[in-house]
């Protein structure tokens, strides 16, 4: 018996359901990357490879568990590059290893391999004679199963070698991977073929019987083909005769009949009843055919609901289920109006945009509650298959229509209110691009005659209301959104949170839970600590579900203590729901050198955000810090060109930036933020840190800045002016062209502010310092 050499390190390439043996020549690709670099790693040393098969050939990852344990150290003979980085590699196995351990596994996997040499313990007659048995198995099963061709008997029989015959018979019959294994396994050459030879015949067992099984199977198909005949045969003499019952076939025409199917329809529908009636019952198309056909009968062809366009009665239900969002309820009053004047209205397609949580999809459904028309749901979240939406073509097996036609179905009216939700979170991949797909859904000119992949038939959505939201229109595509009338839901205000609380949430909850009518009462005071200091956000999810944790806690203690009402104070509220969460940090009251409030809209309303500056021995560099978008850095370079254009005009020499650093920073750094509307900020606090001068901390500012010092317009001028109004800012420094936006702030809030409207920053500069830099001042005076 040889001694098992020691080992060698060697890249490691995991097969899929090929293998290789000792002795063998063979071709296969290579595509993953482990095993592209694992072989090319081996050309540039000895070309030696292990090859190993996979467990399961279903992963794409394979660790060293994945991997069975013997395999075949084989020589790269040839490489060929192939289209899509893929290699064909040409090897030929040396001979058995043993994966003994795992070096590394990327960027390829390299082990650890032990030769495992043939050991042949029995004398030469005795494995002589084991060759001969299993070359008469070999031929015995390649005569019985057909499958092994006559060059390969022939060359196998001069085979004359015991290990070469086990590995070679192996490599060309064996057909599961567990057999192939064993064989490549065993290191005893006379256990090989033993092995072998047990394979060989209970194969030549089944490929008998496989043999028998096919000739039944083919007998059953001639008599199946008989009776097919004579069965229309019979069919043709009951028609003669005028005695044939009803079928399927005839309930699905009479259907189609009392069906108001447009002309391309019904010619369809006809054909694929006749198609049907032609088949042979108990084929699988029956049931694909029978589907396709009931499919098109179950559509609401004609059908349509009655629209209640009472703009008092929509008034009062708009009213009853939302508070605020007076823009928004007088648009759809605009919208039921004009379609009461002109019922075949094809009107803009309607789509909500606003933060989370503040109402979109509620009051998509109280539209169609208020017009009495049904309501479909589509939620287009992560939809990147166009087949959503248009459906599968009939050619692939268990093909659907798309999920406009089963809402339609589901509606089973052609009018309902069908809305897309979440519109701007759509995606694309190589499935197709829905969005595009849309494009058709929502043009009132082009969806007359809508077809669906499955259906291939011309179907009207052009009098149902489709209406999208969104949470921003950023992410949507151009041509869409240019489809669609944008109608901003905007935040709501602390005030709204409280009304909404009071009158909606509370009594929904409380009821929700059991519990009778105000058994739960909270004062204006306590709801606005819970709003404050227990939620924040632009909607009122969080406000709900915090309302609705209170009256469960509320649940209990009228449980455990007997009593039928409980009056929530702030310490009762303290126990329920704990310290509150969110604290809201007020601006200083003494002005600061280098600390500048500014305003920011965020997906959760506004918030008051302070931009810190410093400068420091240096080089001239400007850091930026508080992980900023890009637009936000473009902001904090432009201010600083600006400062440098202009640094005699504010008392700075030319070259004041060369031996300093100036470091922006704005914290919450765990929070990305990025937007043009901090530029203002950011000179401001530039301007101060350089001229040593303090900023006001009662004053708060947004606007976009241009290198030449020019201040435009923002968004979000709402949501930012309550955020200063509720940190208890006393000047607001906005861009000139936003004061129309100001119509849009409640007046109780408005009030409390002296409003500083800014064309150029000089402006901003001369309201935000305490006092206007000059050209007498040196920049000796700046501060760091």
């Amino acid at each position: 018996m040889a001694r098992r050499k020691s080992t060698v390190a060697l890249p490691v390439i995991p097969l899929r359901g090929l293998m290789v043996f000792p002795h063998m020549v063979l071709h296969f690709d290579v595509g993953r990357a482990r095993s592209v670099a694992a072989l090319e790693t081996a050309m540039m040393a000895d070309q030696q490879v292990f090859l190993v098969c996979q467990q399961d050939a279903e992963v794409e990852d394979p660790g060293v568990e994945d991997l069975c344990p013997v395999g075949t150290i084989a020589s790269v003979k040839q490489v060929m590059n192939l289209p899509g980085d893929n290699l064909r590699v040409l090897v030929e196995g040396v001979s058995r290893g043993k994966l003994v351990s795992l070096n590394q596994e990327e960027p390829f996997m390299e082990g650890n391999v032990a030769a495992l040499p043939d050991i042949t313990g029995k004398d030469d007659t005795e494995l002589m004679a084991l060759v001969r048995v299993t070359h008469e198995a070999f031929e015995e099963y390649a005569k019985i199963s057909q499958r092994v061709s006559p060059e390969t008997v022939a060359s196998i029989r001069d085979v004359e070698d015991p290990a070469q015959v086990a590995d070679v018979i192996a490599a060309n019959v064996l057909n599961h991977l567990e057999d192939r294994q064993a064989i490549l396994e065993e290191g005893d050459v006379a256990s090989r073929l033993e092995t072998l030879c047990g394979i060989l015949v209970r194969e030549t067992e089944l490929a008998g019987v496989e043999k028998q099984v096919q000739a039944r199977i083919k007998k059953q198909i001639e008599k199946n083909q008989k009776d097919y005949y004579l069965r229309e045969q019979i069919k043709a003499i009951q028609t003669e005769l005028g005695d044939s019952e009803a079928t399927d076939v005839d309930d699905l025409r009479q259907r189609m009949e009392k069906t108001q199917l447009n002309e391309e329809a019904r010619q369809r529908c006809q054909k694929e009843i006749e198609r049907l009636s032609r088949m042979a019952p108990g084929t699988p198309e029956v049931g694909m055919a029978r589907t396709y056909i009931e499919w098109i009968l179950d559509l609401p062809w004609g059908k349509t609901t009655p629209d209640n366009l009472d703009l008092r009665r929509a008034r009062k239900m708009l009213a009853k289920d939302h508070y605020g969002l007076e823009k928004v309820k007088e648009r759809i009053i605009e919208y039921l109006a004009v379609l009461r004047m002109k019922e075949d209205m094809k009107g803009p397609i309607l789509c909500f945009v606003g933060p989370p949580g503040v109402g979109k999809t509620s009051i998509v459904r109280a539209i169609a509650k208020a017009v009495g028309r049904k309501f479909v749901q589509m939620s287009l979240g992560g939809v990147r298959d166009e087949a959503e939406i248009r459906g599968h073509r009939r050619t692939y097996l268990g093909a659907i229509p798309g999920r406009i036609i089963s809402g339609i179905k589901q509606a089973g009216t052609m009018n309902p209110v069908f809305l897309f939700d979440e519109i701007d979170k759509l995606s694309h991949d190589h499935r197709g691009d829905p969005a595009s797909c849309l494009l058709e859904v929502l043009d009132g000119e082009q969806n007359s005659a809508f077809r669906d992949h499955y259906l291939e038939l011309p179907f009207d959505l052009s009098k149902v209301m489709f209406i999208t939201t969104a949470n921003s229109v950023d992410t949507i595509p151009g041509p869409l959104l240019d489809r669609m009338e944008i109608i901003e839901v905007p935040s709501y205000t602390e005030e709204e949170k409280l009304q909404i609380a009071r009158r909606h949430l509370l009594p929904k909850q409380t009821e929700a839970h059991g519990l009778p009518a105000k058994s739960v009462k909270m004062t204006d005071k306590v709801m606005r600590q819970l709003i404050e200091g227990y939620t924040r956000e632009a909607g009122v999810r969080t406000l709900e579900r915090t309302v609705a944790k209170v009256v469960r806690k509320s649940a209990v203690t009228m449980l455990d203590t007997d009593v039928r009402e409980i009056n929530v104070t702030p310490a009762v509220l303290k126990e329920y729901l704990g310290a509150a969460r969110y604290t809201r940090e007020m601006p200083e009251k003494q002005p600061r050198i280098g600390v500048v409030n500014g305003l920011a809209y965020t997906t959760v309303g506004g918030e008051l955000l302070e931009v810190e500056c410093a400068t420091m021995p240096g080089k001239g560099a400007l850091r930026l810090t508080g992980q900023l978008g890009d637009v936000m850095k473009e902001s904090a370079e432009a201010a600083f060109t600006w400062v440098r254009a202009h640094s005699a005009e504010l008392g700075l020499t030319d070259d004041f930036y060369k031996d300093r650093d100036i470091h922006i920073h704005v914290p919450e750094g765990a929070i990305p933020k990025d937007g043009p509307s901090a530029g203002v900020t950011m000179t401001t606090a530039l301007v101060s840190v350089l001229s040593g001068i303090p900023v006001r901390q009662d004053v708060a500012m947004t606007g976009e800045i241009t290198l030449r010092g020019r201040v435009l317009p923002i968004g979000g001028l709402k949501e930012k002016t309550l955020a200063a109004f509720r940190a208890g800012i006393t000047t607001l420094v906005i861009p000139k062209e936003n004061v129309k936006d100001l119509e849009e702030i409640p007046p109780h809030v408005l009030s409390q502010f002296r409003i500083v409207t800014a064309e150029t920053i000089d402006t901003v500069l001369s309201t935000a310092l305490v006092t206007m830099p000059g050209k007498e001042q040196h920049s000796g005076n700046q501060a760091g």
